[in-house]
């Protein structure tokens, strides 16, 4: 997924059931058998695992018709309409999503991942408040979760709450030391506050753990650069373009959380002529990526 456009993957949604969803050799309803009301919903439960299992091998067009039947065989059971409203997010059919994931919670309102998965669709769909009222509402319910603390930061951060939004992502690192998203993205708040010592601290932090982590890597250059720090921000910002060049592009950023004091800088950073060569170099040029800062 985007760094910073949250999506629990389903794998993670479905390890927070309190109830799995029943595994059988049979996932078809047979067409000449009459079933009752029990063994239809057991059919149901069938085809909702048959539609995880093909999202594990990213057969999303297959999965999806399979959990749209379970929800019509059974419709009172939440892991159906879990299932399915899983897939529509992870298809950004974020109103077909949330309309199943309701659903869900209704059958189910106690059930943390329900409401993990449609606080992290409302975010997507822009609906930051209702967002954050689903995710501290299934964070009481399953207190600690990495991922979850970190779409509610994101929706803090979306409302400009920036103290809000630090303490959350503080919390899923302090849930999970190498989670450096997180970290990523206290950079982000801090940036825009006008910390840029602070937000360099945290991206380089975020580099530590994965040296191919382009994000920060770019953004610590487009810092450094306004530092004065020219000759090490450009190397830097070659190397990050070399891992992924997407970040060269403005809405790419924006759309994976940059604000907008750093996204003006980098703006006039990408500008720069050796980062453009870098940006239109061919892959038989490959960028020599040095090592990352301490």
């Amino acid at each position: 997924m985007p760094k910073h456009i949250p999506f629990l993957s389903i794998f993670v949604l479905l390890g927070l059931l309190s109830v799995q969803v029943p595994v059988s050799a049979q996932a078809l309803v047979p067409h000449t058998i009459q079933l009752d009301s029990k063994e239809l919903e057991q059919q149901g439960l069938n085809l909702a695992q048959e539609a995880v299992q093909l999202v594990r091998f990213q057969q999303y067009d297959l999965a999806l018709p399979r959990a749209t039947l379970a929800t019509q065989l059974a419709p009172k059971t939440y892991q159906t309409w879990f299932i399915l409203g899983s897939l529509y997010v992870q298809n950004k059919e974020f109103d077909k999503g949330i309309e199943a994931l309701q659903r869900a919670k209704g059958l189910a309102p106690k059930e943390a991942g329900v409401l993990f998965t449609l606080g992290s669709a409302r975010f997507q769909k822009g609906q930051y408040t209702a967002a954050i009222t689903d995710l501290e509402t299934g964070l009481k319910l399953k207190p600690n979760v990495p991922e979850a603390l970190f779409d509610l930061g994101n929706a803090y951060y979306m409302l400009k709450q920036y103290p809000r939004a630090i303490a959350q992502y503080e919390k899923a690192v302090a849930q999970e030391k190498k989670f450096w998203p997180a970290m990523n993205n206290i950079g982000l708040v801090k940036y825009e506050q006008g910390d840029v010592a602070g937000a360099i601290k945290q991206w380089q932090a975020a580099i530590a753990i994965d040296k191919e982590a382009a994000e920060p890597l770019l953004a610590s250059a487009v810092a450094m650069y306004t530092r004065g720090e020219r000759e090490k921000a450009l190397s830097m910002g070659e190397a990050a373009l070399g891992i992924d060049s997407r970040y060269a592009d403005l809405k790419f950023l924006k759309e994976n959380l940059w604000g907008d004091r750093l996204l003006s800088d980098t703006k006039k950073f990408l500008a720069i002529p050796r980062i453009q060569a870098s940006i239109t170099r061919t892959p038989s040029e490959p960028v020599q990526v040095e090592a990352s800062p301490k």
